[in-house]
Parts: structure tokens; sequence; C-alpha cells
């Protein structure tokens, strides 16, 4: 019998060991083994996908372009579930200020930096860009149900965010999820089978690995 497999994919960028275990973590006992690869054929046989991704997004990309990897992910893309983390969520679009860099146009719209020069949090202290620390999320977006990751999960639960650049979705339905930092972003992304966040679940404790367990037992 064939052990169905979690794809974590290595193509050079990504917190691949953190991320790795906290799936394998939430896996244990659900007949799935995680496993991280960069060998095309081990993505084209997975059951399900996990696309990190960390540091400069163009240099992501490259990176999946001269790995060998981009057939195999954009095949996942299209026929499997799969989970963006991080820069692995801001790949996904068609294009981000960051370079300029192209994006792998899954899902339409751009990927931004956030311009909070001179400008006071509430308790007048300046913004610091890259947001680095927690922050909440909110799936309740008065848009319909939640998106089927959050089940479980409080609506403004914590997580763990480190980036200067956010998502903006052409669809703004494409937004699951949103948190505040000198106003609303998209703080999640989903269309059919993806889901992707720009916070780090694995990072995030307890309602991170919920998000991951979810994705485990996801059918889109």
């Amino acid at each position: 019998m064939n052990t169905k497999t979690v794809a974590v994919v290595d193509y050079g960028s990504g917190n691949l060991r953190s991320v790795s275990q906290a799936v394998a973590h939430v896996a244990a006992g659900s007949g799935l083994s995680v496993e991280v690869t960069s060998d095309p054929d081990a993505v084209f046989r997975a059951e399900r996908i996990v696309l990190p991704g960390q540091g400069h997004m163009g240099d992501c990309t490259r990176g999946l372009a001269d790995s060998g990897l981009l057939e195999a992910v954009l095949h996942a893309a299209a026929n499997k579930p799969l989970f963006g983390v991080c820069v692995g969520m801001q790949m996904l679009l068609d294009s981000s200020e960051e370079g300029p860099s192209k994006g792998l146009g899954l899902i339409p719209g751009e990927v931004i930096r956030f311009q909070l020069e001179g400008r006071l949090q509430a308790d007048g202290s300046r913004f610091k860009v890259p947001q680095m620390g927690w922050n909440a999320v909110f799936h309740d977006l008065g848009r319909g149900p939640a998106h089927p990751l959050w089940n479980g999960i409080a609506d403004g639960a914590y997580y763990y965010f480190v980036h200067s650049y956010y998502a903006r979705p052409v669809d703004p339905r494409h937004a699951v999820g949103e948190a505040d930092f000198g106003g609303r972003f998209a703080a999640a992304i989903a269309r059919d089978n993806i889901f992707a966040t720009q916070f780090h679940p694995e990072k995030s404790a307890d309602q991170g690995l919920a998000l991951y367990r979810n994705f485990l037992h996801w059918n889109p």
C-alpha cells in the first residue's frame, strides 16, 4: 500500500525544519507522512503540498524555477490541496513591488510594501517595517461563511508575522483572513484548492497547529 504523503517543497528557501516538524506533529496518527523534498516526482506523487518561502520573492521564484520544481508545484496548485506560507503565499500572486518580481499568477493580484513612514501607532510609537511579532487575524469578514481551514479557530486569534510586503488580491473574496498594521491587509488568501498565509503557522503555537491540522483534513 502506498503511503500518502504531504510534501514540503525544498527549493532552497523557506523555514523547512520548523514547517515540517509542525505538520508532522499534527499528522501523527492520520496515516499521512511528511516529507521535505526537492524531488519533482515526489511533489507529483504527494497528496498535499506545503510551499514555504522566506527572503526576497524574486529569489524564491527563481529558485523554484532553477530547482526544476516549478512544473510540479503548478500541477499541484491545479490538482491538490496546497498551503503557501509567508513568501510562499506572495509567490502565488502575479507580481511584487519587491524587485519588481513576477509571481506564479495563481491568484490575481500584487504584493506591495507597507508605506508607514512617519505614521504612529495607537500607543504613540512609530510603525516599524518589517512587521515582526504577533498580530490578530480575523476571518469573520462578513462575506459569507469563513474558509473551512478556520474551523475551530477563534476569530481574532493571534499569529506570528515577519514581513515588509503583503498581498493585495484583485478580488477581495480571495482574502480569507485579515490583520491590521496601519490598516487592514490580507493575512490569508485562498482560491479553490489553494490556501496561504502571510504569517507563520509553525511559529504560532496551538492556533498555528490547528490551521495545519485542518489543512490535512481539508477536501476542497
